[in-house]
C-alpha cells in the first residue's frame, strides 16, 4: 500500500500492528487518538476530540460483545448475559487491553492537563478506536477485529463471564469508610409469564435515592442496584452531594479547620473539610497510583476544589 503522506508513515505502521489492516480514512483514527485535553478547532470553529467517537464505539462494542456472549453461552438467562457483557467492556478491562496492544503510546494529550492522568484515558481511546473502525470499515470489520485481535488474545470471555464481582460489598465498604448511611429497599416483587419471580431493589445513601436493580432474586437485584450506584458515584458532583448530606452526628468530631473560631453545623456547606476529602481519596483510590493530591515539584497543597475533584474522579474507578 502506498502511503499518501510520508510524515504519516509511522502512524499507519503503528495502526497496522494494532489493527491488522491499513486505515482507509486516517482522519477517523487521528480523532480517536485525540484526548479532550488536546482538542483542536475545526474550520467551522468546533472543538474536535475523541469523545464523540468514544460514544459511538461504546455502542458498537456493546453490540459486538453482546453478540459474542449470546452465542458463547447458549441457554444462559438475560441476567447472566448482561453481567458478562458488562464485565468484558468495563473500563478496567479496556484500559488493560489498550495498554497491552500499545494504543496508549499513540494517544495525544496535554501533559499540562490534570486529565492527562485520567486512569480511563486508554479505555476511552479504545472505544473511540472501535468507532473509527466502524466509520472506516463497517460493523463486520469491527467484529473481526474484536474476535481475532482482542478476544482471542487478550480477553478470556469465559473467565471474565464467570468471575464474581461483589458490587454490594464494594459499595458498603465505601459507605463505612466515609460514614455514609446505606439501605437497600425492595420496590417490587412480581412474576414473569413463565412464573419466574422477579425483584426490584433500590439503594439509598443518606436517604438519597440511587441505583435501581432488577433480578431473579433479592440478592441479584441488590447487586445490580449497587453496581448502578457505583456508576452514579463516578459522575462529577454526585459523590460530593452524598458526602455533604451527612450530619454532624453521622461523621462525629470533625478535623479542625484553618479558622479556629468557626463552628460547622449540619447544614454548613463546609462540612466536608480538606483533610476529610484527602483521607477519603487515599482510602478509596483504586488503580490510581499516578494520581497525587500534592504537587511533587513543590509539594504545593491543592485547593479544596481541586481535592474534591480529585476525590470524585478517584472514587470507584474500579
Amino acid at each position: 500500500m502506498k502511503l499518501p503522506f510520508r510524515k504519516e508513515k509511522e502512524l499507519y505502521s503503528s495502526l497496522y500492528q494494532i489493527l491488522g489492516f491499513y486505515p482507509k480514512e486516517i482522519h477517523f483514527y487521528k480523532q480517536a487518538l485525540l484526548h479532550k485535553s488536546s482538542s483542536v478547532k475545526s474550520e467551522q470553529g468546533k472543538w474536535i476530540n475523541n469523545e464523540r467517537l468514544e460514544f459511538l464505539g461504546d455502542a458498537i462494542l456493546d453490540a459486538i460483545v453482546g453478540d459474542v456472549v449470546f452465542r458463547r453461552f447458549d441457554g444462559k438467562k438475560e441476567g447472566f448475559l448482561t453481567n458478562a457483557r458488562s464485565k468484558i467492556v468495563q473500563r478496567e478491562t479496556l484500559n488493560k487491553v489498550a495498554i497491552e496492544i500499545g494504543l496508549h503510546r499513540l494517544i495525544k494529550y496535554s501533559v499540562h492537563s490534570n486529565n492527562s492522568h485520567n486512569s480511563n484515558m486508554c479505555g476511552n481511546a479504545f472505544e473511540a478506536l472501535i468507532g473509527a473502525i466502524y466509520l472506516d470499515r463497517g460493523y463486520n470489520c469491527c467484529m473481526q477485529f474484536m474476535q481475532q485481535r482482542i478476544l482471542d488474545k487478550y480477553i478470556s470471555v469465559d473467565s471474565i463471564a464467570y468471575k464474581e464481582v461483589n458490587f454490594k460489598s464494594k459499595l458498603i465498604e465505601w459507605t463505612q469508610k466515609n460514614k455514609v448511611s446505606i439501605s437497600f429497599e425492595l420496590l417490587e416483587q412480581s412474576s414473569e409469564n413463565d412464573g419466574s419471580p422477579t425483584f426490584s431493589s433500590q439503594v439509598f445513601l443518606q436517604g438519597i435515592a440511587c441505583g435501581i436493580g432488577k433480578g431473579y432474586s433479592k440478592k441479584e437485584s441488590q447487586q445490580i442496584a449497587a453496581k448502578e450506584t457505583l456508576e452514579m458515584l463516578k459522575k462529577t458532583g454526585f459523590t460530593h452531594k452524598i458526602l455533604n448530606a451527612r450530619t454532624i452526628q453521622d461523621i462525629g468530631e470533625l478535623p479542625k479547620t484553618e479558622t479556629p473560631n468557626s463552628v460547622p453545623t449540619a447544614t454548613d456547606s463546609q462540612v466536608i473539610t480538606n483533610e476529610e476529602i484527602e483521607a477519603s481519596f487515599r482510602e478509596i483510590s483504586l488503580n490510581t497510583s499516578e494520581t497525587k493530591i500534592s504537587d511533587k515539584k513543590g509539594n504545593k497543597k491543592l485547593t479544596k476544589d481541586e481535592i474534591v475533584e480529585a476525590a470524585e474522579k478517584a472514587a470507584f474507578e474500579a
